[in-house]
C-alpha cells in the first residue's frame, strides 16, 4: 500500500479514536487541554474536500475560546447530548434512530454480529451497547488497521468490501439522523463540531473504500 493512502487512513483512525471517545465518555481536563488548548484541533490530521468535513473543521477552530469555561460547558453538553441516565437530546445508538425512521431496530444484535466474526468484543465497565455510536467507531478503526497491515492485494479487497459494508450497514443508515439531533440540541460549538466532523469522516472513508 502506498504511502500517502496508509497515512491518510491513519489521519482518519486518529479522527474517530478523538471523536468517538468524546461521545462515550464525559470530557476530562486533560482532553481539553490536549485538543483544545495546545491547539491540535486547529489542524487536523487529514484535508478532505467534503463540505461537511470543512464546516467540522471551522467549527472546531472557533470551538472553546474560553479555555477556563470550556470544561464545565462540554461536560454539561455531553450529558444533555449523550447521557445514558434521564433523556438525552441526541442519544449516540443506532437502534433508537433506525426505530424512529421505521427500520428494524434490532441492530444492536446484527453489529453485535458482525463483531463476533471478527471475534471482536467491546469491553467496558459501564453499560454501553454494541450500537453505540462510540463502539461501532472503535470497531471500524480496527478494520482499518487490519486493512493497513494486508500485504496480498486480494485480501485487501475483501476487507475494503467488509468495511465499506459495515459503514453502509451500520452506520450511513442513521449517522445523518443523529447529527442533525446533534447540531439542534448542542450548546457548545464544540460538539456541533464533533457531530459534523463523524459524519463527514465516514463519508470520506466509505468513498475511500469504494
Amino acid at each position: 500500500m502506498e504511502l500517502h493512502r496508509k497515512n491518510v487512513l491513519k489521519g482518519y483512525n486518529i479522527i474517530l479514536y478523538f471523536a468517538g471517545s468524546m461521545i462515550m465518555n464525559e470530557p476530562t481536563e486533560e482532553c481539553v487541554i490536549d485538543f483544545w488548548k495546545n491547539g491540535k484541533l486547529r489542524n487536523l490530521p487529514v484535508s478532505s474536500s467534503n463540505p461537511r468535513f470543512l464546516k467540522a473543521a471551522e467549527l472546531l477552530r472557533d470551538s472553546c475560546n474560553d479555555k477556563t469555561k470550556c470544561k464545565q460547558d462540554l461536560a454539561q453538553d455531553f450529558y444533555r447530548l449523550f447521557s445514558v441516565c434521564g433523556l438525552p437530546l441526541a442519544p449516540a445508538y443506532a437502534s433508537i434512530y433506525l426505530k424512529r425512521n421505521g427500520n428494524p431496530p434490532e441492530s444492536a444484535e446484527k453489529v453485535s454480529k458482525f463483531y463476533e466474526s471478527y471475534g471482536w468484543k467491546y469491553n467496558s465497565r459501564t453499560k454501553i451497547g454494541d450500537d453505540h455510536l462510540g463502539v461501532e467507531l472503535l470497531f471500524l478503526t480496527g478494520l482499518i488497521d487490519k486493512y493497513m497491515i494486508l500485504d496480498d492485494e486480494p485480501c485487501r479487497s475483501e476487507m475494503r468490501n467488509e468495511i465499506r459494508r459495515f459503514i453502509d450497514h451500520y452506520l450511513l443508515s442513521w449517522l445523518a439522523y443523529w447529527n442533525e439531533d446533534v447540531q439542534e440540541h448542542a450548546k457548545t460549538l464544540c460538539y456541533r463540531g464533533i457531530g459534523t466532523l463523524i459524519q463527514a469522516s465516514v463519508e470520506d472513508l466509505h468513498g475511500l473504500f469504494s
